[in-house]
């Protein structure tokens, strides 16, 4: 029988302890493959938890390939995690450790926006693939259009209303393969003659595409509650491109009378927009989010982005606009000639997938991972040297948040020396466009951008940083 001592779980959901344990034992050699698990009545009996926790646990396991059931005989450790440990190359544990990064390589790397590894549900997407060739196969040959399938765009559709509670037309879903070509795609539509406004601090790519793609690109100021609309009015802008709901890097939260203001502004001239980019929306961990830019416009002014790259991974490049009703077919006419540029086969396997449930799941229990990844995060901070230097600002929402240096430390000096501990980190002004003297008003904020660290690394993360910085 599996024995799990619950004792050392500390802040983790007794799922989540539940499922990194029977990992851990299948990664050790412990439980081996092809090894009979307890039922989940038995094994729920015998720790004392319910029996949906073992099942929750279970079913992450399953997804991930280290177990397998088989009907009306029970659950099985796979051979997957045996093979990937006896494949992996031999490094001594000390040196591994405590060994100096090499060029490009950190041991923890807090400006990456790659997903943990194992997270990615790949026995059910692979069930899911095979339901699709089996299913489709004729429609897989098929052009698609520039708006991508109706299917996809249905699920998403359906996702939105469950998630954001938008009312989403299909007939206005436009499917990317990730968020820069969709930019692109709307520098053309919009004309390149348009003035493009964005965030500052921002998210620079988006900035460069629109710049790379012929227009003038003007970064705007934000301060606590979002872009100041006055310096908006100012820029002479067309569009603005916000990011409201989770602002990169500020993790900023735009406020409802900044929302209102906002829209106000392109109510002024019938001819200006808003780009919303929804970041990180699906990793909100207490209350509900603020309703979208989108959801609230009254006057088809605003032009929704999302993309699964957060969710799934990085590498997953399919993304999506909403367009206000009034573009759609102007839309059309102008850029009908396009395919869309996602294969036919992604997006019948993506669709199934949010249709029969699956994607529901994995985002809620990649929240309920991220959630416990930060709790432990913030707190081995808090419990560590660094709190006599450092403060935590975070809006217990996104997969990232601000660490401030306190007066008198020099943040660069600090910055070098985690690099040279293998951790690399980025200052907040890293993301200010050419605005000096906001720079080195706010250059003592560390973007602490926590998505792809492994939660069995944040003791030794915390103790690398506390030693380097003092």
């Amino acid at each position: 029988m599996i024995t799990i001592d619950f004792a050392q779980r500390q802040d983790m959901s007794l799922t989540d302890f539940l499922y990194s344990s029977i990992k851990k034992q299948i990664l050790d050699g412990v439980l081996s493959e092809n090894e009979k698990l307890p039922s989940k009545r038995a094994l729920a009996l015998h720790l004392g938890v319910s029996v949906i926790t073992v099942q929750n646990a279970y079913s992450q396991l399953i997804d991930e390939g280290f177990i397998f059931s088989i009907e009306k005989k029970g659950f099985f450790v796979s051979d997957i995690a045996n093979h990937l440990k006896k494949n992996a190359p031999a490094l001594p544990q000390e040196k591994a450790r405590f060994a100096q990064p090499q060029t490009g390589s950190f041991f923890a790397d807090f400006t990456s926006n790659a997903a943990v590894p194992g997270k990615f549900p790949f026995t059910l997407w692979s069930r899911t693939m095979r339901q699709i060739l089996a299913s489709e196969n004729e429609r897989l040959l098929k052009r698609t259009d520039v708006f991508g399938t109706i299917e996809l765009r249905r699920a998403i559709c359906r996702h939105l209303k469950d998630f954001r509670n938008m009312n989403v037309n299909e007939n206005h879903v436009i499917i990317g393969a990730g968020t820069e070509s969709l930019y692109s795609m709307l520098v053309q539509f919009l004309g390149r003659e348009k003035v493009f406004a964005v965030e500052n601090p921002g998210y620079h790519k988006a900035a460069e595409i629109f710049r790379l793609n012929g227009t003038e690109c003007i970064p705007v100021k934000i301060d606590s509650s979002g872009i100041v609309v006055s310096e908006l009015q100012k820029a002479n802008a067309g569009v603005v491109h916000v990011s409201p709901s989770h602002h990169f890097p500020t993790g900023i939260i735009m406020n409802f009378k900044r929302r209102t203001e906002l829209l106000q502004w392109t109510y002024l001239e019938k001819s200006r927009y808003i780009i919303e980019d929804d970041y990180d929306s699906e990793f909100r961990f207490t209350g509900k989010p603020l309703p979208t830019l989108q959801s609230i416009d009254r006057q088809d002014r605003v032009i929704y982005i999302n993309t699964f790259s957060k969710t799934l991974s990085p590498s997953f490049r399919i993304s999506y606009m909403v367009l206000p009703q009034k573009l759609v077919q102007p839309f059309s006419e102008k850029l009908g000639f396009y395919s869309c540029q996602v294969s036919s086969f992604e997006q019948f396997t993506l669709a199934r997938f949010i249709e029969d449930g699956s994607y529901e799941k994995h985002i809620n229990r990649m929240k309920n991972y991220y959630r416990s990844l930060r709790n432990n995060l913030i707190t081995a901070l808090e419990n560590s040297s660094l709190s006599e230097i450092c403060s935590i600002h975070e809006e217990n929402s996104g997969l990232h948040f601000l660490l401030t240096l306190k007066e008198g430390f020099d943040a660069h000096e600090i910055q070098k020396k985690w690099k040279a501990s293998g951790i690399n980190i980025q200052l907040l002004s890293d993301y200010y466009y050419a605005q000096p003297e906001e720079q080195a008003r706010q250059g003592e904020s560390f973007v602490v951008n926590y998505s792809g660290i492994n939660r069995d690394s944040v003791s030794e993360i915390v103790t690398r940083m506390s030693r380097a910085a003092f």
